[in-house]
């Protein structure tokens, strides 16, 4: 499935909007983590513990995002934006929500269909 922050997809032309589909993922972070995130924060470098529940939430939120536009029978979801949010006491969990278009796009290599013509009077 094609999925983009993009309008459009170049070269295949909607065929077919199916409608917006959502996901949203909430991963919590341990105190063990928390607590060398904080001593990172203080000497300085990052922290990678977060970074991997980052990118792991975001993976989360891109496949569930995914798996419903299949299930709207969609092959792309365009203008694809995601959010994140620290949630929770101390900044405990983080939240990522994945929203787009679902389409249907039409087969490489079609054109799209004229635009309707309308007799001049």
């Amino acid at each position: 499935m094609l999925i983009t922050t993009t309008p459009s997809i170049e070269g295949r032309p909607v065929r077919h909007i199916l409608g917006l589909v959502h996901s949203e993922t909430i991963l919590g972070a341990n105190l063990f983590r928390d607590l060398l995130a904080s001593l990172r924060d203080i000497v300085g470098g990052r922290a990678r513990a977060y970074e991997a529940t980052l990118i792991r939430a975001r993976e989360m939120a891109m496949e569930e995002l995914e798996r419903r536009a299949r299930l709207l029978g969609a092959d792309a979801v365009v203008g694809v934006h995601l959010d994140v949010e620290v949630l929770g006491k101390a900044g405990g969990m983080v939240m990522v929500c994945a929203m787009g278009t679902a389409v249907e796009l039409m087969p490489p290599g079609t054109l799209p269909p004229p635009p309707p013509t309308f007799p001049r009077t």
